[in-house]
């Protein structure tokens, strides 16, 4: 069993915000997977589906994104789920707009929602992590008003394209695990570090 996490706020206001790039994959992948079905559970939107005969979950933590831990690790508590077979989507402003990586495991690197997931594991942080890029605040910025606002004209055709590649390499992991789908799918030659 696998249960793939996109990271996001709950409501209209912030459907199109960067924050909320994890729902917009976590939406693709549902509709990828045939996965329609959300059922509010676990503080959370759930769709259950199966790949390939293995069970997968798709979640959407409704708590907000600085409590995604409140939702995620019930979820995988109930299901008695290995870390490694929970996967976390989530925006990174340490990444260009549109630039994707694919990591093992890892620190939050700043990112509340992450912080709080590892919180609620008790420090545990060896969960894959689907990162999606959205860069820095521009200048004279907060970091709210930059991960609150929405994609600008220039930046929505990237950000796409990064949503469109992170299906195929969700299932990946899903299918040859988080190793196999980093060697396929991490950039090369961008000097980003993991």
């Amino acid at each position: 069993m696998k249960i793939f996490v996109g990271l996001g706020n709950p409501g209209a206001e912030y459907a199109n915000t960067k924050h909320n790039v994890g729902f917009t994959l976590a939406d693709k992948l549902a509709a990828e997977l045939n996965a329609t079905d959300w059922r509010n559970n676990f503080n959370a939107l759930v769709a259950e589906t199966f790949f390939e005969g293995e069970k997968i979950l798709i979640v959407k933590p409704q708590t907000f994104m600085n409590l995604s831990g409140e939702a995620v690790v019930p979820v995988a508590d109930f299901y008695k789920i290995d870390l490694e077979n929970l996967i976390v989507a989530h925006d990174d402003m340490d990444l260009p707009v549109g630039m994707i990586r694919l990591r093992p495991k890892g620190s939050s690197g700043g990112h509340r929602g992450v912080a709080s997931i590892i919180q609620h594991f008790g420090g545990l942080q060896n969960f894959p992590r689907v990162r999606i890029g959205i860069g820095r605040p521009p200048e004279n910025w907060t970091v709210n008003n930059h991960v609150l606002s929405p994609f600008n004209v220039e930046e929505v055709p990237k950000i796409s394209a990064a949503i469109e590649s992170l299906v195929p390499a969700v299932i990946c992991i899903f299918r040859e695990g988080i190793n196999n789908a980093m060697n396929k799918y991490n950039p090369r030659k961008l000097g980003v570090r993991d």
